[in-house]
């Protein structure tokens, strides 16, 4: 795990949260003033940001946040379930290897290590969706079909639609870590369903496995509207 990474967690958490509003210019100094980093974590976490859809890149090369609606989230983490669910029931009637067995497990150890610690730190968070992003990119490659795995390259510039774009990073609050149990736990589901066989199983599970990032997306939001509503009450009183 990097500093990149860490840095890139903050970052897509403050655009969620909307401590950046869509068009605001997102300055590498000042932002790694503000995270505490060097402007080169920075730069390469701003680089991913274009690549995952949520900045752009404006005629002079400064990056801005771009502008994107909850209804566009929801439905590019919809496709992502879709192809994943399809990904993993050509795996299941495959069959799985004994060293992709051997990877996704250690991927399973991982996640259930990291998940030990309360509250969650953001090193954790960053080593964790390494670890997400990892056992999903395990089984894609292993489904042997190209088309899917470009539509999901495809599918993954769009806002928050990679598979660790969507995790919760308020790791003080109880309920965001609980689904993130949740979701390890279907990890270990759908890792059983692959060695089983399972195929129908096996896609169920995947495309069910999304529906945690839409959970985490309509928390985020709620949040979001809650604190727009505080703040003019805060500069009224200030005022």
């Amino acid at each position: 795990m990097s500093l990149q990474d860490t840095v890139l967690m903050q970052l897509r958490d403050l655009i969620l949260s909307g401590e950046f509003a869509p068009g605001h210019r997102l300055a590498e100094q000042q932002l790694a003033e503000r995270l505490g980093a060097s402007r080169t974590p920075v730069r390469g976490a701003l680089v991913t940001l274009e690549q995952e859809g949520l900045v752009e890149a404006n005629d002079t090369g400064k990056y801005l946040v771009r502008q994107f609606t909850a209804q566009e989230v929801a439905d590019a983490i919809a496709v992502r379930g879709h192809l994943e669910g399809m990904a993993a029931r050509l795996v299941a009637e495959h069959g799985v290897p004994r060293q992709l067995q051997g990877e996704l497990q250690a991927c399973l150890d991982e996640g259930d290590r990291l998940l030990t610690q309360s509250p969650l730190t953001i090193e954790s968070y960053a080593a964790y969706a390494i670890m997400n992003d990892r056992f999903h990119e395990l089984i894609l490659a292993a489904c042997g079909n190209r088309a899917l795995q470009r539509a999901v390259a495809l599918n993954d510039k769009l806002p928050f639609a990679p598979a660790s774009a969507m995790l919760p990073m308020q790791g003080t609050v109880a309920l965001d870590r609980d689904w993130m149990l949740y979701a390890h736990r279907q990890h270990h589901m759908l890792f059983d369903a692959l060695k089983r066989g399972e195929g129908a199983r096996a896609q169920a599970l995947a495309a069910e496995h999304t529906e945690v990032a839409q959970m985490n997306m309509r928390l985020a939001l709620e949040r979001r509207a809650e604190s727009e509503q505080v703040m003019p009450v805060m500069r009224l009183v200030v005022g």
